[in-house]
Parts: structure tokens; C-alpha cells; sequence
């Protein structure tokens, strides 16, 4: 169980979530010098924060070409950059926990053109990028292309989290690991922020269930002898997604698309129509069929826009909100646990007028 010290005087600031994005604002709060306590109904990273595959990548749930239509180009640059600063952000805060990779992108048979026409837009604005036409098997035969992102990393999810909160920790925010809030009144601090992304909270009024609980599936095999997948690859539209860590298991995650229905729920139960999905593909790649030692599931939230939502929330002073990240959490986690925490401050960044949280509500 995470120490930290209780504070003196009434909180200034309490947040509800002890995921990437409640231990980014804590942080960041009580570096600028705010009293802040954190609420987390389980453990820190116990939810989707510490059950994810552990990419790190730069941008949004959108493509880059995608997002250039919807935001405005110039909007849509600032953007992309921002995420990068904040890829290199969790460098440094990640010390061991972190790996700077690359990550690659793969286009399936209907999926090139598309890949490359962000490629090519990428490369007009000036971002790094590469497309790759030859493969290595076992990869070759799949996929005819991708496109590699030479700045993304690999990280440790919840040893990333659980360093931050001892950072946050060090700079005087107070824990409360199984605290679970369900009554915003019962709290001292005149600013509230909930950050619980996917898992439904019940105190977010209006916006409660607009962001859309979501079920990531996720697989570890045993460590293999081979080292074939060093970064992380996704592909079919991110559907599927894989690497090998240090040790040589394959983490292997998605296929939420062979049931999608039942994937909109907020249980971290695996299925097995899922699992079953998981153990062929890797089946497949590898041409033989590991052990699965590890089997998990997480929960993330999907807005239909792919923007995240950040900001105050409708109808109730001095509540604010982060999350909404379409299963792109840990970079976007990270970075708006750190924007809402600097817009509280009187400091908001100007990309957060995408990102409203009433921009949901009709």
C-alpha cells in the first residue's frame, strides 16, 4: 500500500482516481503548491492505467490525417506536438519502467492507402515518420506496408503509475488507496476533479455514461527464446496490438470487434470468445502455439469523436473532469491530468476548447 503523509489544513484540491491521469493533476497541483488529496477506490493502477498493453504514442485516437479534417491542420499539428513533449515527459518520469522504441502501424490489405495517405501528411507538416514497404517475417506475409513512428516507446504501465505516485506523494499529496467517493458532498476541497476515465463513477451528472465504458482484452504469453516484436505493433484499424517485453512474452491485446457488443460493458471479466480470438492470432504469427501464462482485462472510455474530455463539468461549480481517451490512455492520460491540473491553476491551454466536456451534452 502507497504511504503518504495526511495534510495539514483543509484540501484545496481532491480528486477522484488513482489512474495516470488523478496521479498526473496530483502531481502537478502540489508542485505548484496546492494541498491536494487523492481518493482511488482500489489500489493505484489497479484499473485500466495498470491493465493496458503499455504503448506510448504520440498523438490521439485519431488518425493524423483524420484529425487535421476535424481540428483544422494548424490545430491538429499543436496537438500531435503536444503529445510528443509528453511522450518525452514520461521518459523522464518513467526511469526504468520505459522504453523508447518506435512503434508500428500496420496496413492489412485494405488498410495501405489509408496508412499512407497519413504518412505523407505527416511528413508536410514536418512530423518523423516512415513507411515500409519490406517487413521481416512473420510479418511480411500479413501486411503489405506500414508505417513507423520512430519516437513512440514501450512502458511498464502500472510500475510508471505507481513511481509517479510516489512522486506526488513526495511532494505532499495525500493517497487514500481504497477510498472508493460516492458522494461528492462528502468532500472537503472547494475544486473536485474525477478522473476514473472508462469506469462509471456516478458523479459526473450529465456527462455520466456519455463516455462510453470499454473492455480491452489482453493476453501474456510465456517468454519466448525468439525476439520478433521489440516495439509495439498494432494493426486492423487497432483492433489487434502486440509487442514482446524484456523477458520475451508477447503481450498481445484487442479483438474486441469478434463481440463487440458485450465489449461496451465496465467488467474486467475476460471472454472466451475474446481469449479465443487472442490465443489464434498469436498462434498464427508465431506458427505454433505458446503457453498463455497471463489473462486480463481493463476497461477505457470511448467517445464517439475520438477527442478526449477535459475540462469543467456542466452544472456543478468547481467540478472538472478528465478522461475519454479511446484507448490511447497512457500519453493523453498523462497529458491532460497535467492540463487540467495547470487549467485549475489559472492556466488553461488552448487546446482544451476541443476537449469541453459540454460539447457532450445536447
Amino acid at each position: 500500500m502507497l504511504v503518504s503523509r495526511p495534510l495539514t489544513g483543509v484540501a484545496e484540491v481532491e480528486i477522484v482516481g488513482g489512474g495516470i491521469t488523478g496521479i498526473s493533476c496530483a502531481l502537478t497541483l502540489a508542485q505548484a503548491g496546492k494541498r491536494v488529496r487523492l481518493h482511488e477506490a482500489r489500489a493505484v493502477a489497479s484499473g485500466a492505467s495498470g491493465r493496458n498493453g503499455g504503448f506510448a504514442l504520440r498523438g490521439g485516437a485519431m488518425a493524423y490525417d483524420s484529425a487535421c479534417e476535424w481540428l483544422g491542420r494548424e490545430q491538429a499539428a499543436e496537438y500531435w506536438r503536444l503529445t510528443e513533449a509528453y511522450v518525452g515527459r514520461m521518459g523522464k518520469l518513467g526511469g526504468g519502467a520505459f522504453r523508447r522504441t518506435g512503434s508500428l502501424r500496420l496496413a492489412g490489405e485494405d488498410e495501405r492507402e489509408e496508412l499512407l495517405a497519413e504518412y505523407e501528411t505527416l511528413r508536410e507538416d514536418g512530423f518523423a515518420a516512415e513507411w515500409r514497404d519490406e517487413l521481416p517475417e512473420p510479418l511480411a506475409e500479413r501486411f503489405p506496408g506500414a508505417l513507423f513512428h520512430p519516437d513512440d516507446a514501450v512502458l511498464q504501465p502500472a510500475r510508471l503509475v505507481r513511481r509517479m505516485a510516489g512522486l506526488a506523494a513526495e511532494a505532499g499529496v495525500e493517497i487514500r488507496e481504497y477510498d472508493r467517493v460516492e458522494d461528492l458532498d462528502a468532500l472537503e476541497a472547494e475544486t473536485i476533479v474525477v478522473a476514473t476515465d472508462g469506469y462509471p463513477s456516478g458523479l459526473l451528472g450529465e456527462l455520466e455514461g456519455l463516455i462510453i465504458p470499454t473492455r480491452g482484452q489482453m493476453i501474456a504469453t510465456e517468454p519466448l527464446p525468439e525476439r520478433l516484436f521489440p516495439m509495439p505493433h498494432y494493426g486492423r484499424h487497432g483492433y489487434d496490438y502486440w509487442h514482446q517485453d524484456e523477458e520475451g512474452r508477447i503481450l498481445a491485446g484487442g479483438f474486441r470487434d469478434f463481440d463487440l457488443e458485450s465489449e461496451f460493458t465496465s467488467s474486467e471479466e475476460t471472454t472466451p470468445r475474446i481469449q479465443g480470438a487472442l490465443d489464434d492470432f498469436v498462434e498464427q504469427i508465431l506458427g505454433r502455439r505458446p503457453e498463455v501464462t497471463h489473462r486480463w482485462a481493463g476497461v477505457f472510455g470511448l467517445v464517439p469523436d475520438l477527442m478526449p474530455v477535459v475540462g469543467r463539468v456542466p452544472g456543478r461549480d468547481g467540478l472538472w473532469t478528465a478522461g475519454g481517451y479511446s484507448g490511447h490512455g497512457n500519453v493523453l492520460g498523462l497529458m491532460c491530468g497535467d492540463l487540467v491540473a495547470k487549467a485549475i491553476a489559472g492556466d488553461p491551454h488552448p487546446l482544451l476548447e476541443q476537449m469541453d466536456p459540454a460539447r457532450l451534452i445536447v
